[in-house]
């Protein structure tokens, strides 16, 4: 059984932590929080991917715990990452819950709480990412850690890092007081990111093509498609051997059992309709944790909503840190220690029963800096999405490349097969516009493609989840609710060059704007063809 440490009013909770163990004489635990950079829950073995192995998951998942229905509030890398580090929604973080942004210096990350009650606290990596995350007594804020980036290796493609995180993690165990104090170690790859090696899937994995049982219905099922779902595939089978040489050096030295592993991602795949949505396939991410000391029947599966505002009530709660003395804003998560001591499988917290996700300006390219303000609920098996400017371009707009897409060959045959005329579907899948309000059923469309809004059949569920999202969205104080969120819109970009991109382009300051954004192809965008042949 877990005990949490209570801080006496007369002795400091970091003293107290080294002084007092739980009932069964375990000291305060360590963490290690390992998050890909793009993956969906979808492509683990453990939750059912047969195309994509991931065995060191799928062990830390059966002995310890799989949550089925883990959340993102953000799918997008900087407000994904901020919201696990502050336990709030996206919109509740100023400018925080955009991407490319400055990290607002009031609110305190739980890193620093950790570091503040005596935890060593490191990361290899990627942190919080990309942006500025702003300056503390004349250092670069430190929001995941001390960095450990020294070490280097030769990986299997020129597409992957060369960081070595494994010995960089073992560099944090060596060269810190980890072997002495608790300790907070973020892994945070930048696999299965983009750009891939292309067919590297193939070469370098092994797989065929014809092992992905099912194209989602979003994309044509072509050679090019599988050949670029095959090649992420990779990318994510290499995280996780990642993390398969860490645990085997903390069961080298020991301290396995008193560790717990976290795995997760920041958010979906980075292909059309996926990452940068608010689909299944950009929000619901994998979640396995084991905590050989503090876990309660491991093995179980939890089919609980979980959101990664959840994270970091949970991670302080283990820690013994009281919330209310951290320092934290309040946060709208709650710990899952309760889900680790139930022996309990499936559904194991009856008040979980909905959960919040949304979206705000994620990269460049749209006009006056604009982003795609969407809000959304899940409840019940339904996904209910209120895209709050639907005359706007979801994927960002022609002119400036469909920026909130990354470029690749899944894109880039969407594209293709639309302007020559072949089928737009896919295009109006993922860059078309989209109605003010949208419903799927999640059991019987977890692609998310037949939108039942505007039914009758489910009116009374439309109606429903409307009322409960803007009933928690006006508790939360959302400005896009309380009347000024185009307050997003005007928040700087961390990169002062990508103010008022969309008008420079239009104009003619920017030429050749495809050099400015290397994250899509020059193909991506429409103004590409028309200007090259001047």
């Amino acid at each position: 059984m877990i005990k949490t440490l209570t801080v006496s009013a007369f002795i400091p909770g970091h003293l107290l932590m080294y002084a007092q163990k739980d009932t069964n004489n375990r000291q305060t635990p360590n963490i290690l929080f390992c998050i890909a950079d793009d993956a969906s829950f979808h492509h683990f073995g453990a939750a059912g991917c047969t195309w994509v192995e991931t065995p060191v998951f799928d062990k830390v998942a059966s002995e310890g715990l799989f949550f089925n229905n883990c959340y993102t509030s953000n799918a997008k890398s900087a407000p994904s990452r901020a919201s696990i580090l502050t336990g709030r929604y996206s919109w509740q973080l100023k400018d925080g819950g955009n991407h490319i942004t400055n990290f607002p210096a009031e609110f305190k990350v739980f890193t620093e709480a950790l570091s503040d009650n005596g935890y060593i606290v490191g990361y290899t990596g990627k942190g919080w990412a990309p942006g500025n995350p702003g300056m503390v007594g004349g250092q670069r804020r430190l929001l995941t850690g001390k960095p450990y980036n020294k070490r280097n290796t030769n990986p299997p493609t020129a597409s992957i890092s060369k960081e070595d995180y494994a010995a960089n993690f073992i560099d944090f165990l060596d060269g810190s007081e980890a072997g002495e104090k608790p300790w907070f170690f973020w892994f945070g790859a930048r696999e299965p990111h983009r750009p891939y090696e292309y067919g590297s899937g193939i070469a370098e994995g092994g797989k065929r093509k014809e092992m992905i049982g099912e194209v989602p219905p979003f994309w044509p099922d072509a050679e090019e498609v599988r050949t670029d779902m095959l090649d992420y595939a990779f990318e994510i089978e290499y995280f996780d051997k990642q993390i398969g040489k860490m645990i085997g050096e903390l069961e080298r030295r020991g301290i396995l059992d008193n560790t717990i592993i976290i795995i997760t991602s920041d958010n979906g795949m980075p292909f059309p309709r996926a990452k940068a949505n608010n689909y299944e396939y950009s929000h619901h991410l994998p979640l396995a944790v084991m905590w050989k000391n503090g876990i309660n029947r491991p093995g179980r599966k939890i089919n609980d909503l979980v959101n990664f505002v959840d994270f970091a009530p949970t991670i302080l709660e283990v820690a013994g840190i009281p919330w209310r003395l951290s320092g934290m804003h309040p946060s709208p998560g709650k710990s899952l220690v309760n889900i680790f001591k139930s022996p309990l499988d499936g559904h194991v917290d009856p008040a979980r029963t909905y959960t919040l996700l949304g979206r705000e300006r994620d990269d460049i390219g749209r006009p006056g800096n604009q982003g795609y303000p969407i809000r959304a609920i899940i409840s019940d098996d339904f996904l209910y999405i209120k895209n709050l400017k639907p005359h706007l371009m979801p994927a960002g707009n022609p002119e400036t490349g469909y920026l909130d897409i990354d470029g690749s060959p899944t894109k880039t045959l969407i594209l293709e097969m639309m302007r020559g005329g072949v089928d737009s579907s896919y295009y109006e899948l993922s860059m078309g516009l989209r109605s003010a309000e949208e419903l799927y059923n999640l059991r019987e469309d977890p692609f998310c493609v037949e939108n039942l809004a505007g039914e009758e059949e489910y009116a009374a569920k439309q109606k429903e989840l409307r009322k409960l999202l803007f009933l928690q969205l006006r508790e939360q104080k959302d400005p896009r609710v309380t009347g000024d969120g185009d307050v997003f819109d005007r928040y700087p970009y961390s990169d002062p060059s990508f103010w008022n991109f969309y008008e420079d382009v239009m104009d003619g300051t920017i030429r050749e704007p495809w050099k400015l954004t290397p994250w899509v192809n020059p193909t991506d965008y429409e103004t590409y063809k028309k200007e090259e042949g001047k």
